[in-house]
């Protein structure tokens, strides 16, 4: 059974973003920096995260509620165990369009190829910075950008394409290299995508001073290269998408705090604990793990997730000016951006 659902104001639900653990092995400052998240910080247990059965579960349900799209994120997703056997699962639902994932890249080298043979389509890999220091900085941990570039080979051989790159955009750390990452993707077929730095969570001492805006991205774009816009490729894509007029490859841009663009969101998230978040500037989720484990059937759940989504009224970025700050917030690594 498939019916469509839509929220107060109007939106569908067809994209589930479903996070499959709360670890990472970098410390980027704007997602899980290094001064909270260090030794001593106590992570999700196994059992407090859902199983791949518990997964495919509650993915099977939103696809019957109108989702087509599935990204798995984390944490950092390749972290999770056998991660295959859940993309091969959730590759096997009827009416899904797209089965994708946002890595760091670290572990591509050695899982791009297992992911593809279990149906995974297509990755998206962050990347900040080509420098080495500057993605030191920016990573948290001794690692080089040289092995996200081998991972994003890696993802390119097994078929995972096209690959996004996404970039995140800080003023005075890695604003100068915004050409450089252009130039470095330019003709490659991969797609790269500069994003806005945002006040996700409460922990990453987020201030407006330190967004890049669209445009300035823009400008430094456009006085290295002739590049023209290009219309959505569906509604409610949250890139605006730019091509090189040559011909030679396109560039995004996500512009969340300067050109908000909640009226087309399309999206729900999965906490790796199970719970139903609406927005990525929530401030809490739909505990979905507790029914499920106490024996709660199908229909429950559907109606549990329908209800939800039908009350859901978020449009955070396009009231961010006005809005008071969030006591809490569900935190980047939560919900995988």
């Amino acid at each position: 059974m498939t019916d469509s659902v839509h929220d107060s104001l109007g939106r569908s639900l067809r994209d589930l973003r479903i996070s499959v653990t709360d670890r990472c092995n970098l410390r980027c400052p704007y997602c899980m920096p290094a001064e909270v998240f260090g030794s001593a910080y106590q992570f999700m247990t196994r059992s407090e995260i859902l199983s791949f059965e518990e997964i495919e579960r509650l993915a099977r349900i939103a696809v019957s509620l109108g989702t087509r799209k599935i990204r798995l994120t984390g944490g950092e997703p390749l972290l999770r165990r056998e991660l295959p056997e859940l993309v091969r699962r959730l590759a096997a639902l009827p009416q899904t369009h797209d089965l994708a994932l946002t890595t760091n890249g670290l572990g591509l080298v050695e899982m791009a190829e297992p992911l593809a043979r279990a149906g995974l389509r297509r990755v998206t890999v962050s990347l900040d910075s080509l420098d080495e220091n500057v993605f030191r900085r920016l990573a948290g941990r001794a690692q080089s950008p040289a092995t996200v570039l081998a991972g994003i080979e890696a993802a390119e051989r097994a078929g995972l394409s096209p690959i996004k790159i996404n970039c995140v955009v800080m003023r005075g750390i890695n604003d100068g290299g915004i050409v450089d990452l252009a130039r470095r993707f330019k003709g490659t077929g991969h797609i790269l995508r500069f994003i806005e730095y945002m006040d996700v969570g409460t922990m990453n001492e987020w201030h407006p001073n330190a967004v890049v805006g669209a445009r300035e991205i823009l400008d430094s774009l456009s006085h290295a290269f002739a590049i023209e816009p290009v219309e959505p490729n569906y509604a409610g894509e949250v890139a605006r998408r730019y091509r090189y007029v040559e011909g030679s490859g396109e560039i995004g841009i996500i512009a969340s705090v300067t050109q908000p663009f909640c009226g087309g969101c399309t999206r729900a998230r999965l906490s790796a604990d199970g719970r139903l978040i609406t927005c990525l500037f929530a401030s809490e989720g739909l505990d979905l793990k507790t029914p499920l484990r106490d024996g709660a059937s199908d229909d429950e759940l559907r109606a549990l997730m329908s209800r939800r989504w039908h009350q859901r009224d978020d449009r955070y970025s396009e009231l961010r000016a006005a809005a008071e700050p969030q006591r809490t917030r569900v935190q980047m690594f939560e919900v995988g951006g």
